[in-house]
């Protein structure tokens, strides 16, 4: 009896270790952006980042430049909306058509932005102000601050008279109003 129990024993063990390792078969899952390429040392690659609404909120883009952009170069490049690739991983934006008529002036530390909309009628909602502002924080403007620290003023209806509304983007391409 003791002969046969190792001869039952191992057929039982290769079976076990054959089909009880515990992983199953999976689908493709969704892991964010694509991977990017690694840069050739020696060379400067230049970007821009571009803001759009995703189906996990909004998305930085960095499409590639061959200089440094104003904040109104980024922001008409915003305007003409995502890619065939970036749609194609869920981006679109939530800023109206409103090319030529959108202007950003940027200063030390910040940046004025024009827009012929209101916020307070829903002409422009809070998404696309966090495309606009983060886009236009992430520019080349002068006083090396960091991005976050950009204040970006927002005049309503193209009115330079009237006082504008001032948000900073946050790290996660959120905007938040600065006070005082």
């Amino acid at each position: 009896m003791t002969r046969r129990l190792p001869s039952i024993v191992l057929p039982v063990l290769l079976t076990v270790a054959v089909t009880g390792c515990g992983v199953t078969t999976t689908a493709p899952t969704h892991a964010g952006a694509p991977a990017s390429g690694i840069q050739r040392p020696g060379t400067t690659a230049r970007t821009v980042q571009l803001y759009f609404a995703g189906p996990y909120g909004i998305r930085a883009v960095n499409r590639p430049t061959d200089r440094p952009l104003s904040p109104q170069q980024a922001l008409d490049l915003l305007l003409e909306g995502p890619t065939p690739a970036e749609r194609d991983r869920g981006l679109i934006t939530h800023v109206p058509p409103m090319a030529g008529q959108l202007t950003a002036t940027p200063t030390s530390g910040a940046v004025d932005i024009y827009v012929p909309r209101t916020v307070s009628s829903g002409d422009l909602d809070v998404t696309a102000v966090a495309q606009l502002a983060c886009t236009a924080a992430h520019a080349h403007i002068p006083g090396d601050r960091p991005a976050t620290q950009i204040d970006i003023r927002i005049h309503e209806n193209l009115t330079p008279s009237q006082t504008p509304w001032t948000v900073r983007c946050g790290p996660n391409g959120t905007v938040t109003p600065v006070t005082g």
